[in-house]
């Protein structure tokens, strides 16, 4: 395969509620020599994840929005074919943020050789290996507190972080394990794959009413801890089930990222104040200082099977739109990545 040029996935309009493909254009961009302490890596696959939808809006936010008329970054692993690095051998494998493309280039010290794991694919370091093994394990242990003995709710439990959540919450102590995700498919997945001990399916009724059943509103019977990625009637559901001086973990809110106006906020808020509750949002990177600390737990789990993973994989850049469109719509088990 020629490395001597990019295919590129570039963001040219911002969505009006949600995206479409004439959101964006593929190029090939000729690559030029490499200088010095520069390497230039085929990826093997490049990830997309619900936070890019934010970056497509021109707002305030944690990082800046994607610039129009250029190409899409994020998470990507590949193999160095090219370098100049004397740290970064042809043939290493690497991490980077230069995904939406298949041949990434830059200077040596934005690509990060990473250990080839036998029996683990590469794909691992955008997942369990990666941010969302990462973001999992610290919403639990700082963000939420997780103490031993917890009753943990997850939402969105079937998809790459809320999986691991799961997982990571019972190997740190929780004593019950509750996911929400959509279908019954993905629900017996959270049991029989992920070790959840309750699984929810959102599409079949209300989730309010079947955290409800599945715990109970008075204290003790309820929730400590909430992990959330979706927002709107799970935050809701959440609120209405916490126990006093329960912790909510707020990763993210994707009900409502294809919304074009402002949600209303959750009816039963005052549960805020009338319980102590505590709900913390978070991103990675002011934590990344912790991320040794997850990699030497993950490493073990992962090697000693006490964390499994799923990966729902679409082939070929030119699909990485698709693959994203189909993430939105929660078409995915694990984490969604795209092979090049």
């Amino acid at each position: 395969m020629p490395t001597n040029s990019s295919t590129q996935i570039q963001l040219v309009a911002r969505p009006d509620g949600w995206p479409t493909h004439d959101d964006f254009r593929t190029v090939t961009v000729d690559l030029p020599e490499l200088g010095a302490d520069e390497v230039r890596v085929q990826n093997e696959f490049i990830s997309v994840d619900p936070y890019m939808r934010g970056r497509m809006n021109d707002v305030r936010s944690y990082v800046p929005p994607f610039a129009l008329g250029e190409t899409m970054t994020g998470a990507a692993v590949g193999r160095v074919v090219e370098s100049t690095s004397d740290a970064h051998p042809v043939g290493a494998l690497v991490t980077h943020q230069q995904a939406w493309r298949d041949v990434a280039q830059g200077p040596a010290a934005g690509f990060r050789v990473v250990e080839d794991i036998p029996g683990v694919p590469s794909s691992a370091y955008l997942g369990i290996l990666g941010v969302t093994g990462f973001t999992a394990w610290l919403g639990l242990t700082e963000m939420a507190a997780l103490r031993s003995g917890d009753v943990v709710f997850v939402s969105g439990a079937a998809g790459a972080v809320g999986s691991a959540v799961g997982q990571i919450a019972k190997l740190l102590g929780a004593s019950r394990t509750i996911g929400s995700a959509g279908g019954p498919e993905k629900v017996a997945h959270l049991t029989d794959r992920y070790g959840y001990d309750v699984g929810l399916d959102y599409r079949a009724a209300p989730i309010r009413e079947q955290l409800v059943a599945a715990t109970g509103t008075t204290n003790g019977d309820g929730i400590d801890v909430y992990f959330d990625n979706v927002g709107g009637d799970h935050l809701e559901a959440a609120l209405e089930v916490f126990n006093d001086g329960g912790r909510g973990a707020i990763c993210g809110a994707i009900s409502a990222y294809n919304e074009t106006g402002r949600a209303p906020g959750p009816d039963n808020i005052g549960n805020l104040i009338t319980r102590a509750l505590t709900l913390r949002g978070f991103t990675i990177g002011a934590y990344l200082d912790r991320f040794p600390e997850f990699a030497a737990a993950m490493g073990p789990w992962l090697a000693e099977g006490d964390v499994v993973f799923d990966e729902t994989v679409r082939d070929g850049v030119e699909n990485t739109v698709d693959a994203f469109l189909d993430l939105m719509r929660g078409a995915n088990t694990g984490k969604m990545v795209v092979a090049i």
